[in-house]
């Protein structure tokens, strides 16, 4: 069986910053591909500077851009050009998540590129997609996040809760991986490159399909209930007799049996304070 990574041989350039570009590219390395990170010269990606937790790097930095060459470049300068199209000479994907519109001033769009590179794969990572009234709003991690409703599920009945990471960000990266893998293949068949398009509110909203489709028809909505799922009862955080947090599932039929034998899936999510209650006294006597 051959040790080589499935992506050995591909070139990817990116022209990226912050989470969402450098998680994709960074999956992309660690899969294989020679990942070249294209930086703006002397600060570099800001997400460098975010804070100095990892041996003096910043934690977010280190996280998203293992794996990789770099190099720094201005591309306002009149001579970036020449030396992108050295690279993209010999490379097969080309990542971008630079503000809206900056990459078609700079002639390193899909549609002026693919005249010269025919077998060049293109993806770009933005927050609201390249058509639209948002097209060319800025976008930020918690914004996408209440702009794709996720605030109104998560954290309790009095406070909305973002998420303690960047999962806009984390969601866009991710589609854009799997969207160019998708595109190698499609390529290996027509010997063609193509576009991709993606945006963090696209992604948000993929992941919020549970919540959308719970308030089908004009339902209501998911409530916001803490370390409790919305639907699904018991779920959730009970204190045992250690003190320590046990996180009950409804899939722990040998441990909650007794309690849920006569109760049908359907109703447990209704009758959450009488199955609390029984919840604790059957959890409670016993340790973690």
């Amino acid at each position: 069986m051959s040790n080589m990574p499935p992506l050995n041989g591909i070139t990817v350039v990116s022209l990226e910053h912050a989470i969402a570009a450098p998680l994709c590219t960074r999956q992309l390395a660690e899969l294989g591909a020679r990942v070249i990170k294209v930086e703006r010269r002397n600060s570099g990606d800001f997400a460098r500077h975010y804070d100095d937790r990892v041996l003096g790097q910043s934690s977010h930095f280190v996280w998203t851009n293992r794996s990789k060459r770099s190099l720094t470049l201005d591309l306002k300068h009149k001579d970036s050009g020449q030396i992108l199209e050295r690279l993209l000479e010999s490379s097969d994907v080309l990542v971008q998540n630079l503000a809206p519109g900056a990459t078609r001033k700079m002639g390193l769009d899909f549609e002026q590129l693919s005249k010269q590179y025919e077998k060049l794969i293109v993806c770009n990572i933005s927050g609201y997609g390249p058509a639209g009234p948002y097209e060319y709003k800025k976008a930020y991690d918690l914004l996408v996040q209440a702009e794709a409703g996720f605030l109104s599920i998560t954290g309790t009945e009095n406070e909305m809760v973002k998420s303690g990471i960047s999962i806009a960000d984390i969601a866009a990266g991710m589609q854009a991986q799997t969207a160019i893998l998708a595109a190698l293949i499609q390529r290996s068949k027509t010997s063609k490159g193509s576009n991709i398009d993606i945006s963090m509110l696209e992604a948000m909203v993929e992941w919020m399909g549970f919540p959308l489709n719970y308030a089908y028809d004009g339902a209501s909505t998911p409530e916001r209930t803490g370390s409790d799922h919305a639907s699904i009862y018991p779920y959730g955080a009970f204190v045992t007799r250690d003190r320590e947090s046990h996180h009950a599932g409804s899939t722990e039929r040998a441990r909650v049996d007794s309690i849920l034998r006569e109760r049908t899936r359907a109703t447990r999510s209704y009758n959450r304070p009488k199955i609390c209650q029984e919840c604790l006294s059957f959890i409670q006597p016993r340790s973690t």
